[in-house]
């Protein structure tokens, strides 16, 4: 695992640049994110869209299905690509701060 510092705060990454744990995450790490996805401004439904997966995997341990995050946040896949242009398991679980999606999300 490798490290990464950003506005003095140490973050443990995998080798795909995820948080290696989730109890790690900060709005700092969505600082970090935001860039290197292409995102210049998160917006309020960028929070919600990161809220809504923390939430979801606080609860079940995984990352949402597709069709469970666009109902839980009313939002369409192009909307979500709209949003986090890398999609929704690397760019949108990145920013939560989840674990690289294994299936389809």
């Amino acid at each position: 695992m490798a490290n990464v510092e950003f506005k003095g705060t140490n973050f443990e990454i995998d080798e795909d640049d995820f948080l290696a744990r989730f109890e790690d995450w900060t709005p700092d790490w969505v600082d970090y994110v935001k860039e290197s996805e292409g995102i210049s401004e998160l917006t309020e439904k960028h929070w919600d869209v990161i809220k809504i997966l923390q939430e979801y995997y606080k609860k079940n341990g995984i990352a949402p299905m597709i069709r469970v995050l666009t109902k839980s946040t009313g939002l369409k896949l192009k909307q979500i690509y709209e949003l986090f242009p890398s999609g929704p398991g690397k760019g949108a679980c990145k920013m939560a701060g989840l674990p690289k999606p294994t299936g389809c999300v």
